[in-house]
């Protein structure tokens, strides 16, 4: 849940924070996307100076204000880091800012599950027999994968589950801190991939393969999937990572580790989806720095171009730049313009798979519209509403709720019942089940009830667009929201 009203975190800017650091003595140097100081939470304590020539490991997010020290992976807010400071200049050694007890219970309980698990997978080459080995291969698509690749980036096989298992190693330390498990399910002709997580969705933060990243490597390729990471590594010996939600989200906490680089390449996968996410994240990593693979027949996801014996050396050589200039040519857009005359389907946006007649009419879900839905009081607003947005968050668009008029517990149920498509309090026994599905859908709630000053709630809505990538906002509604007297205001 998104700051509470009553007490908003204060916004900072970067000239504050600028401000802030130089009136301090701290020393620090501007990245991509954070500034890079001498860590408060290692060597010196004490009322001494931080040191301008030792390692720059404290990484201060440029929007937010938020920092993350990747030598003890302390994280905190900016109001945190100020009070670090003051207790440094006082001489008392800074403390890193704590999670709650439960989180922390929540994080061990995790960690150790993982550990479980990764104890009972086996390497996929040591399985019973080679032919075992060649259908669980040919079952994820890895068949041309070398077992070379997968010994690298440590993947292993829970049999059990029939799961390939992804570590998830502190960069740190190098200990187990969680893990990706990975099936798949098939239908008829169509296989889709199931994934699951520990720790959950939401805390699990692994930039797949970055121990294995050099301290001199100055380039990368960025994916969205782990088996992707495996491809490219092996078709064109790249450093390359996966996100640890796919498309859908590049949490700001993974920031500092990608500073390093002087130039990325957004390979995240074969459809428009995809293209939009990677123009989205490479706003947040700094355009300048940043190269994109658009996607097309030619050009699918890595794993399938490995598959399909394509030349990744040169896909990635054809990546296009993202900061393209203020006025441009056609020829420019060419490209652009045959893609979406390709993917019409795609370039109508997400369609709904609960209301195929609203698909005749909108088409599907396309950022940057606008959608106004107005009825008499008891109408069913809410209830459509809450099933039209619910249908587009499982299918992975990162949705905001602003539920003015009825408080988030019940617009939750609502949507909880939707969600389960059964009625939960004559079945009490299936809550948690269904609680625990429903958690895992990119789904946010804004916790404003009643009128409320417009500055404030957008805001957070510009905070919860650069956190957690949201794409989709619904506001209900809007009386509430403005209250009844601005009546003379254009809204």
């Amino acid at each position: 849940v998104l700051p509470s009203p009553d007490r908003p975190a204060p916004s900072i800017s970067i000239t504050e924070i600028r401000q802030y650091l130089r009136a301090q003595n701290i020393p620090f140097h501007d990245g991509y996307s954070c500034l890079h100081t001498p860590s408060l939470f290692t060597g010196d304590r004490g009322d001494q100076p931080l040191p301008a020539n030792g390692p720059f490991t404290l990484f201060i997010d440029k929007t937010t204000g938020s920092f993350l020290c990747t030598a003890t992976l302390a994280e905190g807010t900016w109001q945190d880091f100020q009070a670090n400071v003051e207790m440094r200049l006082r001489g008392i050694s800074p403390i890193p800012p704590a999670s709650s007890e439960e989180m922390e219970k929540e994080m061990r309980q995790a960690r150790e599950d993982a550990r479980c698990i990764w104890e009972r997978a086996l390497p996929l080459w040591e399985l019973l027999d080679e032919k075992e080995t060649k259908e669980t291969k040919a079952l994820f698509g890895i068949s041309q994968v070398t077992n070379a690749t997968l010994k690298r980036f440590g993947v292993r096989y829970l049999r059990a589950a029939r799961s390939l298992v992804f570590p998830w190693f502190s960069p740190q330390d190098a200990t187990l801190k969680g893990l990706k498990l990975l099936r798949v399910e098939k239908s008829g002709s169509t296989i889709t991939y199931v994934e699951e997580t520990l720790p959950r969705f939401d805390s699990y933060r692994n930039l797949f393969g970055l121990p294995l990243i050099g301290r001199r490597d100055t380039e990368l390729v960025l994916t969205g999937w782990e088996l992707d990471a495996l491809a490219l590594h092996q078709a064109a010996g790249v450093a390359s990572l996966a996100l640890p939600r796919g498309t859908s989200c590049l949490p700001p906490t993974l920031l500092p580790y990608l500073e390093q680089f002087k130039r990325i390449t957004l390979w995240l996968g074969e459809d428009l989806h995809s293209w939009e996410a990677a123009k989205l994240f490479a706003r947040k990593l700094s355009l300048k720095r940043c190269s994109l693979v658009r996607p097309g027949s030619l050009q699918p996801r890595p794993l399938e171009a490995l598959n399909q014996g394509l030349n990744v050396t040169k896909i990635l050589r054809s990546a296009l730049l993202a900061s393209h200039k203020s006025i441009v040519s056609f020829r420019q857009l060419r490209e652009e313009v045959f893609g979406e005359l390709v993917n019409t389907e795609q370039v109508s946006g997400v369609r709904w798979t609960r209301f195929p007649e609203l698909n005749k009419l909108l088409k599907g879900h396309r950022r940057g519209e606008l959608t106004i839905f107005t009825g008499p009081t008891g109408s069913g607003k809410t209830t459509f509403i809450s099933e039209y947005a619910l249908d587009l968050c499982m299918q992975g668009v990162c949705t905001l709720w602003g539920s003015f008029e009825i408080n988030n517990v019940r617009l939750a149920k609502i949507m909880l019942t939707q969600f389960a498509g059964r009625r939960l309090e004559d079945q009490l026994e299936l809550y948690d089940e269904w609680a625990d599905r429903f958690e895992e859908l990119p789904l946010y709630f804004m916790t404003f009830h009643g009128q409320q000053n417009i500055k404030t709630v957008i805001d957070t809505m510009q905070h919860a667009v650069y956190m957690y990538d949201i794409t989709h906002v619904v506001v209900d509604n809007l009386q509430f929201m403005m209250g009844h007297e601005h009546i003379s205001v254009d809204r």
